[in-house]
C-alpha cells in the first residue's frame, strides 16, 4: 500500500475535478497532508473520497456524508457507522418511493388532462 497519493492521480482515479477535491477538504471531509502547496493525501484519504462519491451517487448531501464519516472516527466507530447508513438508506430509499408516488400521480394527471383536450376537440369537430 502506498503512502501517499497526489491530487493528481486521485483526480484521474475518480474522475473528479481538483476543485471537486478541494471543495470535500474545505467541508472537512477529508484531510490531506500539506507539504508547502502541495497536498498529499492518505490511503484512508483516497478511501472517504471513494466513499463521499459513491454516498453522493447514492443521493445523500454533503451534510449527510460528513456526518456518516463523523460518527465513524468517534466511537461507536465503524458499527454505529453502519448503523447510521442502514437508517440513512432507509430514509433516502422511502424519499424515492415518494418521489415516484408523485411521479404516478402527475402522470396520471397528465393522461386526464389530455384526455379531456383530445375529448373536447372532438366536440368542437376537430380531428387529432
Amino acid at each position: 500500500m502506498r503512502e501517499y497519493y497526489t491530487i493528481t492521480e486521485l483526480t484521474r482515479e475518480f474522475e473528479i475535478s481538483t476543485r471537486t477535491l478541494r471543495f470535500y477538504e474545505d467541508e472537512g471531509l477529508i484531510q490531506p497532508v500539506r507539504r508547502g502547496r502541495t497536498r498529499l493525501f492518505r490511503p484512508s484519504d483516497r478511501h472517504l473520497v471513494r466513499q463521499i462519491i459513491r454516498g453522493r451517487r447514492l443521493g445523500f448531501s454533503i451534510s449527510e456524508m460528513r456526518e456518516i464519516i463523523q460518527v465513524y472516527r468517534e466511537p461507536p466507530g465503524e458499527v454505529g457507522q453502519l448503523n447510521l447508513m442502514l437508517k440513512r438508506i432507509e430514509e433516502k430509499r422511502e424519499q424515492l418511493r415518494q418521489k415516484r408516488r408523485d411521479l404516478e400521480d402527475t402522470l396520471a394527471e397528465l393522461d386526464r388532462a389530455e384526455e379531456s383536450c383530445v375529448e373536447r376537440l372532438v366536440e368542437l369537430g376537430v380531428s387529432t
